[in-house]
């Protein structure tokens, strides 16, 4: 089919491609390509999942690819060996009248490299077509390489009147049906799963992905984003229900007894005694370099009002995704936030709505954080 010869055009295809790798690619980012001959499409692809070939790869295998042709990628041709051989090399070999590019890759070790090789070849680079795009589709990888941190998500549930919980604790269910699915599919995106001891011990979820690859529309296995749980004093006993329902669990300490650290690595948990035992809490900020260590990109925060509080002070949420019930629970029912008293307004935390969208009879809010710290 043709099409006109408009750069966007075809990198918004590229753009739908990389989508399809949505639930499946972490820790990879998502990727997509396709390439095109006078103005017709010929070849397409992309990255589908973890130690896989890469997009640009997936579409030269997909069907023959004449010289100067166009190519346009999502991201940045890789320029080194990973867990696959490097793109660019493979791109070479086609002779490509150009290579245009959304995005340079954030990775500071590599980012550059890619272009600097299809220059030195004799091929037309063009970048930064649909950028803004391209870096909203892998926001959590682009965080790690460039804060060396996950992009954090903080969801809630939360009543007309700002209220998660009763004042007993009672929780379930402030949100609909349907808006308790869509969190499922904020789990399947995600590369982990953070709460605290606390939410654990209180409400005793799985925090699994309950979602086929059906629902989510992928051939791929369903891939199990890490349970993170913050237990300071190692208050778990490893009989939740989190250890039965399959994925692993990460559990973050400031607690060395070797008996409560050898019970919960009986039930499977992979425990971290952090090193800043003088203080009663977590250094969060240390937390998340731990986990962007462990190429955790997008990090999906179900907890209660102390530790969202707390990942609020400290600047350390990106998202926040709301979903506000029609209820109105009463000025005695548990907050969303745990923030201290605000005594002057300046002093507030300000956000920004990208998004309002009912879901069933509850509406979410996706909002972005402001902060003059960020």
């Amino acid at each position: 089919m043709t099409r006109p010869s408009n750069h966007q055009y075809w990198m918004a295809q590229a753009l739908q491609l990389a989508r399809k790798g949505f639930y499946s690619t972490d820790p990879n980012p998502r990727v997509g390509c396709v390439i095109v001959k006078d103005q017709t499409l010929i070849a397409q692809g992309w990255h589908e999942f973890t130690g896989g070939p890469h997009a640009e790869v997936n579409a030269i295998n997909s069907a023959p690819v004449a010289e100067a042709s166009n190519i346009y990628v999502t991201l940045e041709p890789c320029s080194h060996q990973g867990r696959t051989p490097p793109c660019v090399d493979e791109l070479i070999k086609l002779k490509p009248e150009s290579v245009v590019i959304a995005m340079r890759d954030p990775n500071p070790a590599v980012a550059g490299e890619g272009i600097a090789k299809l220059e030195a070849a004799g091929i037309k680079v063009v970048s930064g077509v649909l950028e803004i795009e391209a870096r909203a589709l892998n926001s959590g990888f682009i965080s790690r390489m460039e804060k060396n941190r996950p992009f954090v998500r903080l969801k809630m549930a939360m009543s007309l009147d700002g209220r998660t919980a009763l004042k007993n604790g009672q929780s379930q269910w402030v949100s609909g049906e349907a808006a308790r699915i869509d969190v499922q599919r904020l789990r399947a995106r995600s590369s982990a799963i953070l709460t605290s001891a606390s939410t654990v011990i209180d409400d005793n979820p799985s925090l699994n992905l309950r979602l086929s690859k059906q629902d989510l529309g992928q051939d791929i296995d369903v891939r199990q984003p890490q349970r993170v749980i913050i237990d300071s004093q190692l208050r778990l006993s490893g009989k939740e229900k989190l250890f039965r329902s399959g994925g692993e669990v990460w559990i973050y300490t400031l607690n060395d007894n070797e008996k409560s650290i050898e019970d919960l690595s009986a039930a499977g948990a992979q425990v971290t005694v952090l090193e800043n035992k003088n203080e009663k809490h977590i250094n969060l900020v240390e937390l998340m370099s731990h986990l962007a260590d462990r190429e955790v990109n997008e990090l999906h925060t179900e907890c209660g009002q102390t530790l969202a509080g707390a990942l609020l002070q400290q600047g350390l949420v990106d998202e926040m995704v709301i979903y506000m019930a029609p209820k109105v629970m009463g000025n005695q029912a548990r907050g969303c936030f745990e923030l201290g008293e605000i005594t002057q307004m300046s002093h507030s935390l300000d956000c920004s709505f990208e998004e309002i969208r009912r879901i069933g009879d509850d509406m979410r809010l996706t909002l972005l954080l402001n902060s003059r710290d960020r």
